[in-house]
């Protein structure tokens, strides 16, 4: 009896596995179909088409093409250059001064060695000093400067040279740049020379005058 009481619950068992619950899904009534399609009919059918008149055209360019941008033709500021120059007495920049020869050869060596155009000048007696009257008052006569474009070279030997002074103008062109007015430059020999080095040799500057210039006869 035992044994047929387990066999009639195992069979109920296996029933049970191959016939599962049913699962109840929910349904749609018409009702809620209705519904759904009268709201959708009620929008206003001007949002729901597209017409090719309210699409607005549009082009893309490129950005050459942009006239917002600054124009390549050239104007009078690109046409000039900034120049920067220490200036001083001719005695003190040409005569006294010990170390000035040397810099100066020694830059210039520099430019040679390296290929470079030269930017820097010396304009016995310039003409744009007469933009500078604040300058020219307080200069003796004649007066030298040292001109080139190159600011942060000419810092420097504003801070080498010391008793200088130092500016800047712009110009058209170099030969307006480096115009001068000629004069002839004469220098005193001392009677005794102790220095240990040669005095400085008389016309040594003539290498650094502005090739269009009339050199200064000493």
């Amino acid at each position: 009896m035992v044994v047929l009481a387990s066999s009639v619950c195992m069979a109920s068992q296996l029933t049970h596995f191959h016939n599962p619950p049913k699962l109840l899904l929910p349904t749609f009534t018409p009702t809620t179909r209705t519904s759904s399609s009268s709201s959708i009919s009620r929008i206003n059918p001007q949002f729901l088409s597209v017409s090719s008149q309210s699409i607005t055209p549009f082009t893309i360019s490129a950005v050459a093409a942009d006239t917002s941008l600054p124009s390549s033709s050239p104007d009078k500021d690109q046409t000039t250059q900034r120049y920067y120059f220490v200036v001083a007495n001719a005695k003190f920049m040409l005569d006294e001064e010990e170390h000035f020869k040397e810099l100066m050869f020694e830059r210039l060596r520099l430019f040679q060695e390296r290929k470079m155009e030269q930017d820097f000048w010396l304009v016995v007696e310039p003409k744009f000093l007469d933009k500078f009257p604040n300058i020219t008052k307080r200069l003796k006569r004649p007066a030298v400067a040292l001109v080139s474009t190159n600011r942060p070279w000419i810092t420097y030997m504003k801070l080498r040279l010391d008793r200088v002074l130092l500016e800047s103008y712009e110009a058209d062109s170099v030969e307006e740049a480096l115009a001068s007015n000629p004069v002839k430059l004469e220098f005193e020999k001392p009677e005794n020379w102790v220095a240990p080095y040669q005095k400085y040799e008389s016309g040594w500057w003539e290498s650094f005058l502005p090739p269009a210039s009339q050199k200064p006869q000493a």
